[in-house]
């Protein structure tokens, strides 16, 4: 099995904290830019070797700002070129100020069967310095707006650590989210990312962002909350109740493949990894002329093992330790520092399958690393 995941870079304007590429001048384009990515989803279909797709994700970018006719030409182009799955999970990112009645009609008549909302945030001043969008307002409305239109596997995006929030303001932002009645929900912490405008205004100390103890508290009630409303933390980072888990995220996480089309965009075959151009006229202008516009490198068996183990880790999946022998031998350094995370109860192994337990989840990215494989 395996994945289509397809970049549109295309946003209005640029969040504060965005380093993800796309363009918000793309009118002159926007035609020729759809026929590209339809283009290479033609002259790449022999990359997942005929495996059947079971997921398609339209992300970005912002994908909500594509109309009927360009979503239906690229999934045409899928489902001619590609085995599709017949109950095939097909997502959208949306913004909360593309949610309207007119385009969940067009989105549901192609066959958008998700919906991945950026909410991010319900207070006004958030939504200002991080340059949304959307308003408080339309934050508060769409969700009922696509269950109305019949849409039932949502997922909304919050964000935590941000400047100024207390931990009664961030219960507030969770509860919004449980009386919406969403089965799905992705919190992520602020990160600052270099080159972006949330940098330049910490570096100029326009905007002071949460120490890790808040940080920390703010993620503990996160998952106390989600846990006590019927969610099931299946990745560190997302929470869905029982058969609402994101199918092509999870195909990430466990190692299967992808083939990502658009600038920018990442393929994934098992030993590889390949990665478009991240600039809109030079991926316009190979694709017009049957040009490269992919690098791709060989992963060593030090990647690949490091590479499972750390997304595994981050999952209720856990990390196979048979899938894991196979890429390269568990030596003893390996199996005794599991034996010490088992000890202080940070991991349990359960028919060779290595998960994470509570308090394990929140030390993930030391644990992983203390069983990396290291050159």
């Amino acid at each position: 099995m395996a994945g289509i995941y397809i970049h549109i870079p295309f946003c209005k304007q640029k969040c504060t904290y965005c380093d993800f590429h796309f363009s918000t001048t793309f009118e002159e384009y926007r035609q020729k830019m759809i026929e590209s990515i339809a283009s290479e989803l033609v002259s790449r279909q022999g990359y997942l070797e005929s495996k059947e797709i079971r997921t398609i994700y339209f992300g970005g970018g912002t994908p909500s700002l594509l109309n009927q006719n360009e979503l239906q030409s690229l999934l045409d182009a899928i489902y001619e070129n590609f085995d599709v799955k017949d109950d095939i999970e097909v997502s959208l990112e949306a913004n909360p100020d593309d949610i309207t009645d007119e385009n969940l009609r067009d989105w549901t008549a192609v066959g958008i069967n998700r919906l991945s909302i950026g909410l991010q945030s319900f207070k006004t001043e958030d939504l200002e310095w991080m340059n949304r969008a959307h308003t408080v307002e339309e934050a508060l409305t769409c969700v009922q707006k696509a269950q109305d239109a019949g849409i039932s596997n949502l997922t909304v995006d919050l964000i935590y650590g941000l400047p100024n929030l207390s931990l009664s303001g961030w219960k507030a932002h969770i509860q919004q989210v449980i009386d919406f009645g969403v089965p799905h929900v992705s919190a992520y912490c602020l990160t600052v990312e270099e080159n972006t405008a949330l940098n330049s205004l910490v570096k100029n100390g326009k905007i002071v962002v949460s120490n890790e103890d808040q940080q920390s508290d703010q993620f503990k009630l996160l998952v106390s909350m989600l846990e006590e409303n019927g969610f099931d933390q299946y990745e560190i980072s997302n929470f869905s109740k029982a058969g609402f888990e994101s199918k092509h995220n999870s195909n990430y996480w466990k190692g299967e493949w992808y083939l990502g089309v658009g600038p920018s965009a990442h393929s994934f075959n098992g030993v590889s990894r390949a990665w478009n151009v991240a600039n809109n006229r030079k991926y316009l202008a190979a694709i017009e002329k049957k040009a490269n516009y992919t690098e791709t490198e060989v992963l060593s068996v030090e990647n690949r093992f490091n590479e499972y183990l750390m997304t595994g880790l981050r999952t209720v999946y856990g990390v196979d330790l048979q899938k894991l022998s196979v890429i390269s031998p568990l030596n003893v350094s390996f199996r005794t520092s599991c034996d010490v995370f088992i000890e202080k109860q940070w991991m349990t192994n359960n028919a060779d399958i290595l998960v994470l337990t509570k308090e394990g989840r929140l030390k993930a990215d030391y644990i992983a690393s203390e069983l990396f494989i290291i050159d």
